[in-house]
């Protein structure tokens, strides 16, 4: 009797009638009513009294019916909350998953050969906020179809004027310095699949990332200069770190492309798979890697990366900001305007 009266006694074993004293009644209230200053007493016979002439069975029923609807209401309420499964039907330009401990985000506009526009760039933003705070172990960058990514969508520029296009230019690096910045701060390990050509900032990113597996059939080429702009995604630091300054330089300024092996020889690349079994072996390695304890892999990366990340995000500052200049100017707009012209005629 003491267990039941101290509430220990699970909710489906008391049934709604038994709230007088611990015992058995059924049928109308027959008990006096207590004074007002016993709450207790006066509490359980207004429970009762509550209930009239309602059989114990039916009352039975009707708190189990009561208790399973709060903790449906319960569940339904922690499942509404939005996680990185749920942002799923938010993303147009990714396909994210998560699963055996990997959050995948991959780019997906094959038509496009994942070129990357402004909604992209928000989603992945979006994207990588979310995985940050899942229970994935690891997270993985890769392309849907031929393509890693082709950088930056230069088809947002058609039909707009010279005016028009500093306008746009403007706003887009605003969001781009947001969006290297999450690339800066990601807490967890962070690899990219490159399962075929990359293309600009697709390439200028991968010095942010922790591993990066390629396919024997990816390149790699940042052709900024072509277009009168400035590489951005603080490849201005990471690169000669890498590489080296001249190596860097051939590459960032002179626009050499490299093959994926040539690209994991300057340290670029971390390894190099046959495209026939790319898939296959990178993912049978990164399952493996999420089998590791996460705390241990957080932490590890925190170690190796935090004293870098005060000067990666000054970097990123500096190149928005060294952008914005070469971005606005003439020479940039007319060598875009030149780009796209040809490519029309294509």
């Amino acid at each position: 009797m003491k267990e039941r009266a101290r509430g220990k006694l699970r909710p489906s074993s008391v049934p709604c009638d038994s709230v007088w004293e611990g015992k058995a009644t059924e049928g109308p209230c027959n008990m006096p009513k207590p004074g007002i200053y016993d709450l207790i007493r006066k509490a359980k016979w207004e429970a009762w009294n509550t209930l009239g002439n309602l059989p114990k069975e039916t009352a039975r029923q009707n708190y189990v019916d009561l208790v399973s609807s709060l903790c449906s209401s319960s569940e339904s309420s922690s499942q509404g909350k939005p996680g990185a499964d749920r942002e799923q039907l938010r993303y147009e330009t990714l396909v994210v998953t998560s699963e055996d401990g990997i959050t995948k985000i991959m780019l997906n506009r094959p038509s496009k050969k994942n070129a990357v526009n402004l909604q992209m760039y928000q989603e992945i933003v979006l994207a990588l906020k979310a995985a940050s705070q899942d229970d994935s172990t690891i997270t993985v960058l890769t392309g849907n179809g031929d393509y890693y990514s082709s950088g930056n969508d230069l088809t947002n520029f058609t039909n707009t004027s010279p005016g028009e296009i500093q306008e746009k230019a403007k706003n887009s690096l605003i969001l781009v310095r947001e969006f290297v910045g999450c690339f800066i701060d990601f807490p967890k390990p962070l690899i990219a699949v490159v399962n075929g050509p990359a293309v600009g900032i697709a390439v200028t990113l991968l010095g942010l990332f922790d591993i990066v597996y390629a396919s024997d059939r990816a390149t790699f080429h940042t052709p900024f200069s072509r277009l009168g702009l400035h590489p951005e995604g603080c490849s201005s630091y990471t690169f000669p770190k890498i590489m080296g300054p001249t190596k860097a330089t051939e590459m960032l300024i002179f626009g050499k492309k490299l093959t994926a092996e040539e690209a994991c020889a300057q340290g670029l690349v971390t390894e190099v798979f046959p495209d026939r079994t790319f898939q296959k072996e990178v993912w049978t390695r990164l399952k493996a890697y999420a089998k590791l304890p996460s705390n241990v892999l957080r932490i590890s990366k925190q170690v190796i990366r935090n004293r870098e990340k005060e000067k990666l995000h000054s970097v990123n500052v500096e190149e928005n900001s060294v952008l914005q200049g070469t971005v606005l100017s003439d020479e940039a707009v007319n060598a875009v305007m030149n780009f796209l012209s040809k490519r029309a005629k294509l």
